[in-house]
């Protein structure tokens, strides 16, 4: 059961403009569409690909760390961690089951000619966008088992661009495009209260020792 009280005892730690700029921001959160990263090298790419799904409201970010570990640098990705759920898998397998299981369209993030560009495609059911490496791009596995295949288009002589750069067109585009559907896009009231919860405790210092003070009363 939510902690409605323990919510309200807390916010009173807060300013009228820091809980107000909560509500708003949470006003325009959605778990509608997700971004999936795989496997990304460079520790910037992946702490901009974070940076990229607050600023545009994408709550949930799922990154793979299979071959080259813990990639996310809280610092670098300058607090955007505070903000949104950053869920993390050992394998490519184990994120795609997840989602799976969580009613998600998988959708490959690839320049092949077979890819819809990203001006004709159109949300119409949960989606998470899969980012690859720097490199080679997604795996074998995620191309397999992909339901789609998405690109930017492009009339200049390169064929990709950098994963964050990619990431930032797409979710700009995309999110636009849910604020203006009829699509129930939104977060639940219950998801909007459990985030007020989670960030108004991450932004009072000393929290912990506050909480128990209060359940001891």
């Amino acid at each position: 059961m939510f902690q409605n009280d323990l919510l309200t005892y807390l916010e009173g730690f807060l300013t009228e403009e820091r809980k107000h700029r909560f509500l708003e921001v949470l006003s325009l959160r959605t778990r509608f569409l997700s971004v999936a990263i795989e496997d990304v090298f460079q520790l910037h790419n992946t702490s901009a690909v974070l940076r990229s799904c607050d600023a545009f409201g994408v709550q949930d970010v799922h990154v793979i760390e299979d071959r080259f570990g813990k990639r996310l640098d809280k610092n670098i990705a300058m607090g955007a961690e505070q903000w949104v759920d950053v869920n993390r898998y050992g394998t490519t397998t184990e994120c795609i089951d997840h989602l799976r299981e969580n009613d998600y369209q998988i959708i490959a993030t690839t320049p092949h000619d077979d890819s819809c560009l990203l001006s004709d495609f159109k949300l119409d059911s949960k989606t998470v966008l899969f980012f690859g490496t720097e490199k080679e791009g997604l795996s074998d596995e995620v191309l397999k088992k992909a339901d789609g295949y998405l690109k930017i288009p492009m009339v200049g002589f390169s064929e990709s661009l950098n994963i964050s750069v990619s990431a930032a067109i797409i979710l700009q585009k995309l999110t636009q495009q849910l604020r203006n559907s009829d699509l129930d896009w939104q977060l639940s009231d219950i998801e909007i209260l459990e985030k007020r919860l989670d960030w108004t405790k991450k932004s009072i210092k000393n929290v912990e020792g506050i909480i128990s003070r209060y359940l001891s009363d």
